[in-house]
């Protein structure tokens, strides 16, 4: 069996920063509106955590960070809980009209290059449900996911919340594992790593002085990006081809945008 590996987003001046996407196969396209919404609400959250500094550190993350999480994965159950149709149940359907299909927006995120490790899983977990999304047969359905569906993307999501749970808060896994679990504000506000983890793991080095992206820097990844409008993408760390990261890239705009300096 062969697997789809999350693609690397090698394009001048982001290569250097170790940036993913989703593998979307050949599935560019989606007519579902549900799948799309989905894979935009994850995909803009994931990219905003990982740009943040605790992904810098190997130390465990911030409450900044992990209420970020929290609310990324109480989300995405939310979204799947409420859409998702029961296989008896009879699917919405049009008397007329269809929704044509449109393309769906990725967020390159910085990935491969994480150095916190909660997070780098966290992510993983997270870029598997975007990729079994975009990969989906019910792509081709133009209003309803089924329970199949959810069950399938919500694992990867409960998985990340469940390990949150249990290894930074300390929740009992047979409390963590039910489907409805939720953090409370008590068990948030209560949030001390230090209490747990040992002296090792609460001490990092400062990590290597690189140029941060602005927010202006961000603004095209931010906004996302049409799958068209990606060139070809291979795997992290050696990409398509020898030849991919010499040739400028264009934004969204058509500018083209120079190798950082030192790149």
């Amino acid at each position: 069996m062969t697997h789809d590996a999350f693609l690397w987003y090698n394009v001048p001046p982001w290569g250097k920063y170790g940036l993913a996407v989703p593998n979307f196969s050949n599935d560019t396209q989606s007519q579902n509106d549900t799948i799309r919404y989905l894979t935009d609400v994850v995909g803009r959250n994931l990219q905003a955590i990982l740009w943040h500094p605790d992904a810098r550190l190997r130390t465990p993350p911030s409450i900044n960070t992990i209420t970020r999480i929290h609310k990324l994965c109480t989300r995405a159950r939310s979204i799947l809980a409420g859409r998702a149709v029961a296989s008896a149940t009879p699917n919405m359907e049009t008397a007329h009209a269809l929704p044509a299909p449109e393309e769906f927006l990725v967020y390159p995120t910085p990935y491969f290059r994480v150095r916190n490790q909660w997070l780098k899983q966290y992510a993983g977990l997270t870029m598997l449900a975007l990729t079994e999304s975009m990969q989906h047969q019910e792509n081709a359905k133009p209003i309803e996911i089924s329970e199949a569906f959810a069950g399938l993307v919500g694992q990867y999501v409960q998985r990340v919340y469940r390990l949150m749970a249990t290894e930074l808060f300390r929740v009992p896994l047979e409390e963590a594992a039910k489907p409805d679990f939720t953090l409370t504000d008590e068990q948030l506000s209560a949030y001390n790593p230090a209490a747990w983890f040992t002296s090792t793991e609460m001490i990092d080095t400062v990590p290597p002085p690189e140029d941060v992206p602005t927010e202006d820097d961000l603004e095209v990844l931010t906004n996302g990006i049409p799958i068209s409008h990606l060139p070809l993408l291979g795997r992290w760390p050696s990409g398509p081809g020898s030849t991919l990261g010499s040739t400028p890239a264009t934004t969204l705009t058509g500018e083209s945008f120079p190798p950082a300096p030192g790149a």
